[in-house]
């Protein structure tokens, strides 16, 4: 998890490679901030994903192997506030069920809740409201463990009602795969033994952005991997990180051109582009081995876009979550992750995993809900929750860091504090899995009344 060659150069512990997935080095605090109206409704449009299978190359020159794919034909494009009906198709040889990451308060869209693994052949479908703008992760992996092959992801953009002023808008999908000896792909939840990581980029072994001198260029960054938290580094710029997990961030510059990220996660950053024109610059991922090389930033050779750049950019618009978060009365809950103590007895894996079982906890609509965090394994876990964001208190639960979050990952032994308004009413899965290949998912759930 933490390369040498990495940390030296940023000066950053092993430790902070797995509490930056939470923070990216971020040592602030913020109490609340003005609350945002809600963007009036859209229109009503009709997204068809399909899981099928496909083809994927991981080396320049290596061959093509089989893995599944999904797809979003002719899909629409989306915009806050638009209801959407979401068409499933698995063209798959073994069920399928999707995850969407970056929803909040969408009941109709819950795994194993709502839905339920769509058949070989099979198809599903139902209704979303698109409450905030962002970056959403769309994966097939929540039952994917221990397949004939990896399952894959998908990247989903709601774009804000104004879009901010850029020049360029590319999302860069990160993925993790382990190739076995016989040029099989390993599914998570089986042991890898010696076999190598590779890492593509939007399906491709790796990516180039085009880029102009002086323009400004949103990077929608998506750590797709399985279970890796990793960094991705964006040499000799400042990387300005806008959005977090799909919810607007105070804007912050990112040490040393470098953002730490959970599986699962999503950032947002802003490059400007000032190096002269036919400049080259490398985009790399860190992951405590070999840096790896993603892409490049591609300089066109041409005259500037504009003669100086921009000033420095403007919040976001928020998604209208709650300006505060009360704790005085919040009720706190304490879950313990990573180890299989008597604690965790409730811990399931997907396939055993039943809404009957009960809830971890149960809270009141409107209430201010705060969990104790502690992982008990000797190695970092990755926390997710369904349903709503969160933030992550400060040590004295004396405020809160400026963003909203809905995956963490605690390094062994620690305790984090995260909260949220229980806003959304229904039964929510929360997901926990140990950064390491063969690592089982656990799942638990909890209830807003």
């Amino acid at each position: 998890m933490a390369g040498k060659d990495f940390f030296d150069q940023f000066a950053m512990s092993r430790r902070e490679l797995v509490v930056g997935a939470a923070g990216l080095v971020l040592g602030t605090s913020l109490r609340p901030a003005a609350a945002v109206a809600a963007a009036p409704a859209g229109g009503t449009k009709t997204l068809t994903i399909r899981a099928v299978p496909g083809r994927i190359r991981l080396k320049a020159d290596g061959p093509e192997l089989n893995r599944p794919t999904l797809t979003a034909p002719e899909a629409p494009a989306l915009r806050r506030g638009d209801s959407i009906t979401l068409r499933f198709d698995n063209a798959l040889d073994r069920p399928a069920l999707l995850n969407v990451r970056g929803l909040d308060g969408q009941p109709a869209a819950e795994p194993l809740v709502s839905r339920q693994p769509v058949p070989p052949g099979g198809s599903d479908s139902f209704t979303l409201e698109l409450r905030s703008a962002g970056t959403l992760l769309v994966d097939a992996r929540l039952i994917g463990d221990a397949g004939p092959a990896p399952m894959p992801a998908l990247p989903l953009v709601v774009a804000e009602p104004e879009a901010p002023q850029v020049d360029g808008d590319q999302v860069l999908l990160i993925e993790d795969f382990r190739q076995a000896k016989d040029g099989t792909l390993l599914a998570p939840g089986t042991e890898p033994t010696d076999a190598p990581w590779l890492y593509t980029v939007n399906g491709q072994p790796s990516f180039d952005v085009p880029v102009r001198t002086n323009g400004r260029f949103r990077l929608r960054l998506i750590n797709a991997c399985q279970r890796n938290v990793i960094a991705v580094r964006i040499e000799d710029h400042d990387v300005r990180v806008m959005a977090l997990d799909s919810q607007p961030a105070e804007p912050f510059v990112a040490r040393g051109g470098a953002v730490v990220m959970a599986p699962g996660a999503r950032v947002d950053v802003f490059v400007d582009a000032t190096k002269p024109p036919g400049t080259t610059t490398a985009i790399t991922l860190h992951d405590g081995g070999k840096p790896t090389t993603l892409g490049r930033l591609v300089y066109a050779s041409g005259a500037p876009l504009r003669p100086v750049p921009l000033l420095p950019a403007q919040p976001l618009p928020g998604n209208g979550l709650p300006a505060q978060l009360p704790l005085g009365n919040a009720l706190r809950v304490e879950l313990t992750l990573g180890a299989l103590t008597s604690g965790q007895l409730d811990w399931f894996g997907p396939t055993g995993f039943r809404p009957a079982a009960g809830p971890a906890f149960e809270a009141k609509r409107g209430r201010t809900v705060v969990l104790a965090l502690t992982n008990r394994a000797t190695m970092p876990v990755v926390f997710h929750l369904h349903g709503h964001h969160f933030r992550l208190l400060d040590r004295l639960d004396d405020g809160w860091k400026p963003f909203w979050l809905d995956t963490l990952a605690l390094d062994a032994g620690q305790t984090q504090r995260i909260a949220f308004a229980a806003e959304h009413p229904g039964l929510w899965l929360m997901e926990a899995a140990a950064a390491k290949w063969s690592a089982p998912l656990l799942l638990r759930s909890y209830l807003v009344t």
